[in-house]
């Protein structure tokens, strides 16, 4: 250990008092950081995957421009045999297939314009918490059966009930007249009213009958274990997409460019927060060696006068913080890291989570897990604060006269 390390770390505990309440701030700060940057990732990840089971799932398979302008003409040949395929390859059972279509709907007194959903009864529910919503009757069950699955709004609007006939009128895909008469087998409740209100789902068999789409679709959706195997699902579905097909792959940040602008958005005020307690750090760091320089002017105007520059003192006092910010930073991503596993054992809830869980078929727990990137940023913030605070102190002492130092107080 070199003579300087040596006396940086002596001159360090000459106030152990101060030194111990400075490095605490550090330490407080810092699990706070991680901890919370741990958990706003969780939730991020529970939003995300919550808000992309409703449809979008994390990946779709669709034809060019399909994303963009939705037309019937724009679509995947013998889509459901393709997703049988991706099913084996990819050893995914979380893969289906679905067509699209709008049409109008019309009971014994209304008639309403939807969207109308052609599913794979086996497979959506793997793909989609949409079935899990269903409130009232039943899910989709025969892939070529005549039957409906409302949502709520919808259902009231159109004054249905479980077992009444609806109509469907639209244009099938080779401009055809498309129409059928089906029975409300369920009625769901998302809780969001622009999708309760304009939403419907078919068997795809029975889509695919009634719009003229033979054996084709718009979309194949998949849905990854975790959004971190997104990228390597997405790269290996390019690859066995057939050679002579121009289909496209989309994840969804390509599908929900909101989703992630909205986190972005959320993640820019949370670090003004903690941008606030780094700074209320930082200025404890400062003051604290601030006093240390002050309290020592004395002997530095006697080391000066023996020859010793204010270069290596300013360097004596940045090692000095730097001792005392790696302290702060080691125990803060220690102590940080063991309440992160403690709460991920258990999960972190908080008033009136359990009873939105229940509404929207979500998990009613948080469970943040250790990863590098919430563990190491804050922390490492806050040590480079720290030492930003140190140079004030440091370049003061270039300024400091021996004489006129030797003789204060």
């Amino acid at each position: 250990m070199s003579l300087t390390l040596r006396l940086a770390w002596r001159n360090l505990w000459r106030q152990p008092r101060r030194t111990w309440l400075t490095t605490g701030a550090m330490v407080f700060s810092n699990i706070i950081l991680v901890f919370m940057v741990s958990l706003q990732f969780g939730m991020y990840d529970l939003m995300i995957d919550n808000t992309l089971a409703v449809f979008t799932g994390h990946l779709q398979v669709q034809a060019p421009g399909y994303k963009d302008d939705k037309k019937m003409r724009q679509s995947i040949p013998d889509g459901a045999r393709l997703g049988e395929s991706l099913r084996g390859s990819l050893n995914i059972d979380a893969i289906a297939a679905r067509a699209t279509a709008f049409a109008l709907a019309s009971s014994e007194e209304r008639s309403f314009g939807i969207q109308v959903i052609g599913v794979q009864p086996e497979f959506e529910p793997r793909v989609s918490s949409l079935p899990g919503l269903v409130s009232e009757g039943r899910y989709l069950a025969d892939n070529f059966a005549s039957e409906v699955v409302l949502g709520r709004v919808l259902a009231r609007n159109l004054k249905v009930a479980l077992g009444d006939e609806v109509t469907l009128l639209g244009s099938g895909r080779d401009g055809s007249f498309a129409a059928a008469v089906v029975t409300v087998s369920g009625i769901f409740d998302s809780g969001m009213a622009d999708l309760d209100r304009s939403v419907a789902e078919l068997p795809l068999g029975t889509f695919q009958d009634v719009f003229s789409m033979g054996d084709e679709v718009h979309e194949i959706v998949i849905r990854t274990a975790d959004l971190s195997l997104v990228e390597g699902v997405k790269q290996r579905v390019m690859q066995l997409l057939p050679g002579d097909s121009d289909l496209l792959v989309f994840d969804w940040n390509e599908l929900e460019p909101s989703l992630k602008q909205a986190i972005q958005a959320d993640m820019a005020g949370a670090w003004f927060m903690y941008g606030i307690l780094i700074i209320l750090v930082a200025f404890s760091v400062l003051n604290t060696v601030l006093m240390s320089v002050l309290e020592r002017t004395r002997e530095f105007g006697i080391v000066m006068s023996l020859g010793l520059t204010p270069g290596r003192i300013g360097r004596l006092v940045i090692l000095e913080t730097a001792l005392m910010g790696l302290m702060g930073l080691v125990l803060g991503i220690l102590l940080g890291a063991a309440l992160i596993l403690w709460v991920g054992e258990s999960g972190f809830s908080y008033p009136g989570m359990d009873e939105m869980a229940e509404r929207f078929n979500m998990p009613a727990r948080i469970y943040p897990q250790v990863q590098l990137l919430p563990l190491f940023l804050g922390p490492v913030i806050v040590f480079i604060g720290t030492m930003l605070a140190a140079i004030y102190p440091a370049t003061r002492l270039h300024w400091l006269q021996p004489v006129q130092a030797m003789r204060a107080a």
